[in-house]
């Protein structure tokens, strides 16, 4: 009997964690500001290509596109018209709902157009891209779901300064926009039913908060508003965490059956294919090394493939994320891939321990008050920026803000 009860206080106390507070607010964080600003790179660097890529002048034309959408009804707002215009509109939302999300503007709603953008860019054309845009692809899904602005945001700094993040006028904006979007879509009989239920379903419980937030935020309602959005949040950053885990599973496992990584020597033939090398010398350099590619080889294999059994065990699973972290960073340098191994860095972040996410916050606080007091130094009009307001610290000194606790901006996200 003691351990029935033990083990009901246990589920008691997980339970209430679970629907007590968002997780992982800090590594919530990191892997939205590394998907948006994944994607907005490769959106600006392809830029001058867009059209060849994901437009009119592409190999895998409109009517090819809308057929396969037919049959997989996948989303894709670029086939509600082949205007070029239009496909130029939604291009350029792409890139501004990238950066507004890396901000952490109106994160909910600047979420579900970044999503948007990646599926209705990725599924126009599917043969374009490699496999992290597979991965920023599920990832932009799942981000919609989580409560990813509590740190590091401007709505968390919003909510700091006015007590809620829903404060001001353009939320309300924001989401007229995109309900009005949403019913034009509906109507018209763009969007199947599948697409329908979920953006109304997204809508209506984002308009019910937003009222009981600006309205009743003391409420019963809002308590349990809150328990909702944190039992999905949790559910989220625990689906984010599987996907990682079995991404590193199958391409481990993958590799175990490939005859080249079994006798070691699968990463010397990549690295003599000009399309996968971007540093020749570089990369001509490690490939005569025998000893160093069957090295790599089997290390890569054996860290994908242990991977997922070391989640639990802290110590080993944060060196084995600092060698992968290594390993992704090496793809992007020796075999031209960096958008791929940002994504998959991105992903990564989930696992990173939040003591050292809060030591690199507080360096990057540091190096960007040293920035501005040398900006303010440097002033024609003034030694040391004079006139310039200066933030308290609490001992009544000036210092620098030093940032939110994920309890002060639970409105966030």
């Amino acid at each position: 009997m003691d351990g029935v009860r033990r083990a009901r206080a246990a589920a008691g106390r997980a339970l209430a964690r679970a629907t007590g507070e968002a997780l992982g607010p800090y590594q919530s964080a990191v892997v939205r500001i590394g998907f948006a600003t994944t994607w907005l790179c490769f959106l600006v660097r392809e830029f001058p290509h867009r059209h060849e890529l994901y437009g009119p002048d592409g190999p895998w034309s409109w009517e090819l596109a809308h057929r396969l959408v037919g049959s997989n009804h996948a989303f894709t707002v670029l086939l509600w018209s082949d205007s070029a215009l239009w496909f130029e509109a939604v291009y350029a939302l792409s890139v501004a709902a990238s950066a507004l999300l890396a901000l952490g503007w109106r994160t909910r709603a600047v979420s579900v157009v970044f999503a948007a953008g990646v599926l209705s860019l990725q599924n126009r054309s599917v043969f374009m891209g490699d496999g992290g845009d597979n991965v920023i692809h599920l990832m932009a899904m799942y981000l919609v779901l989580t409560r990813c602005a509590q740190v590091w945001s401007l709505d968390a700094r919003r909510a700091r300064r006015h007590g809620s993040a829903s404060a001001g006028a353009a939320g309300p904006v924001l989401w007229g926009a995109l309900g009005a979007v949403f019913a034009f879509a509906t109507v018209t009989g763009r969007l199947g039913h599948g697409w329908v239920a979920a953006f109304a379903a997204l809508w209506v419980v984002c308009a019910v908060w937003w009222m009981v937030d600006r309205y009743e935020p003391r409420s019963e309602a809002r308590a349990v508003l809150d328990v909702l959005a944190n039992t999905v949040h949790n559910a989220g950053m625990l689906v984010i965490a599987a996907e990682v885990c079995l991404i590193y599973a199958t391409a481990g496992w993958y590799k175990v059956q490939g005859s080249r990584w079994q006798d070691g020597t699968a990463l010397y033939y990549p690295l003599g294919l000009d399309y996968f090398s971007p540093w020749p010398e570089l990369s001509s350099l490690l490939a005569g090394s025998g000893t160093l590619v069957m090295l790599l080889t089997y290390g890569t294999v054996a860290v994908q493939v242990a991977f997922p059994f070391t989640v639990f065990q802290r110590r080993v699973k944060n060196v084995l994320l600092a060698v992968m972290v290594l390993e992704h960073a090496g793809i992007a340098v020796l075999l031209g891939l960096p958008f791929f191994s940002m994504a998959m860095i991105a992903a990564d972040a989930v696992f990173l321990p939040t003591a050292f996410l809060l030591w690199l916050g507080a360096r990057a606080a540091g190096a960007r008050t040293g920035l501005a007091r040398r900006l303010r130094r440097a002033r024609p009009d003034g030694p040391a920026g004079a006139g310039l307001p200066q933030q308290r610290a609490p001992g009544g000194t000036a210092g620098p803000d030093p940032g939110p606790a994920p309890s002060d901006a639970r409105a966030a996200g």
